[in-house]
């Protein structure tokens, strides 16, 4: 099985730099462009399913997407990102404002801290294990987040922990991982 993984297209929020968590935002103009353009870099490599959070920002990224392949999208709620709590919707500064030296201590332990009020990177692990067991297809897509997403490439090319939360995955950029663990990126020039 060969699986593809594709960010949401940017939202308004990602631009004012507002966490979202499980709150949503629409995509931008730009969040469009992203999501035309991976459904591009995805036309010749024969998807025969598509997998979405349940979140607006992504079943509308994996919609355009799949309304470009003829292919129908599934949603499965265990890709939802991860619950950022009391965090939710907050920029940085006001992150720092009403919880000082909070970001500094998630930093010193990225995968188990958990958002306060919400979820760890450890309890959506769980979560996405539960959705990798019903994905169903030889050449699925799974559209969702970038923190569901470095759990979804740890699980699937087996990377340490420290190894997936170093990844990012940018709204451009389609990641293709074999099932021997080897990791592509498909990205267009423009």
């Amino acid at each position: 099985m060969v699986t593809y993984l594709a960010r949401h297209g940017q939202t308004e929020w990602n631009l004012a730099g507002r966490r979202q968590g499980r709150l949503d935002s629409p995509l931008t103009a730009l969040g469009v462009r992203q999501a035309q353009r991976n459904a591009e870099l995805l036309r010749h490599e024969h998807i025969d399913a598509i997998y979405s959070s349940p979140l607006g920002r992504a079943q509308r990224t994996a919609g355009i997407i799949g309304d470009l392949l003829g292919v129908p999208t599934q949603v499965l709620p265990d890709l939802a990102e991860l619950d950022h709590g009391d965090w939710s919707g907050l920029t940085s500064a006001e992150l720092d404002a009403g919880w000082p030296r909070e970001r500094a201590a998630r930093a010193l332990s990225k995968y188990t801290y958990p958002f306060p009020g919400g979820e760890s990177y450890a309890d959506a692990e769980v979560r996405i294990a539960r959705a990798l067991d019903v994905i169903d297809a030889s050449r699925p897509l799974v559209v969702s987040h970038e923190m569901v997403g470095r759990l979804l490439v740890r699980r699937l090319a087996g990377l340490t922990v420290d190894a997936a939360m170093r990844r990012d995955h940018p709204s451009d950029v389609v990641f293709r991982v074999a099932e021997d663990g080897r990791v592509d990126r498909l990205e267009s020039a423009g």
